[in-house]
């Protein structure tokens, strides 16, 4: 058996990238990381944790691997999605449909993720 450890997320720019995770998520950067390092680590709670590394080639097609978020502390899956769009995020693909569905986000380096609905959201269609 393996455990996963982290998720690695390859960018031109590790620490900012990272940085806008990190006011996304709320989770914090590593321990010593700084403007110019080659990987950036973003603590989760439990592994895996989120890996930034620095690569040379530019994003050119649609990620394999992507996140599936979704808000908390009472965020709504539409909340979420403008709290992400004041911090720097785009829409990618909407497919909010009759109060289910999710968004298809990009981050500031055009990674692919995606904001589902909250946990209360979901309990309430079941």
């Amino acid at each position: 058996m393996i455990e996963i450890h982290a998720v690695t997320i390859d960018c031109a720019e590790p620490y900012e990238l990272a940085s806008w995770w990190s006011a996304a998520t709320g989770l914090p950067l590593g321990e010593g990381d700084q403007p110019g390092d080659d990987e950036v680590m973003l603590r989760t709670k439990h592994d895996p944790f989120l890996l930034f590394i620095r690569v040379p080639e530019g994003k050119s097609v649609k990620n394999r691997v992507h996140l599936d978020v979704n808000g908390t502390e009472g965020r709504t899956r539409d909340q979420e999605v403008e709290r992400l769009l004041g911090l720097g995020a785009t829409i990618f693909d909407d497919r909010r449909e009759n109060g289910v569905g999710w968004v298809t986000m990009l981050d500031p380096e055009g990674n692919e993720f995606c904001v589902c609905r909250s946990q209360a959201e979901r309990a309430l269609s079941e």
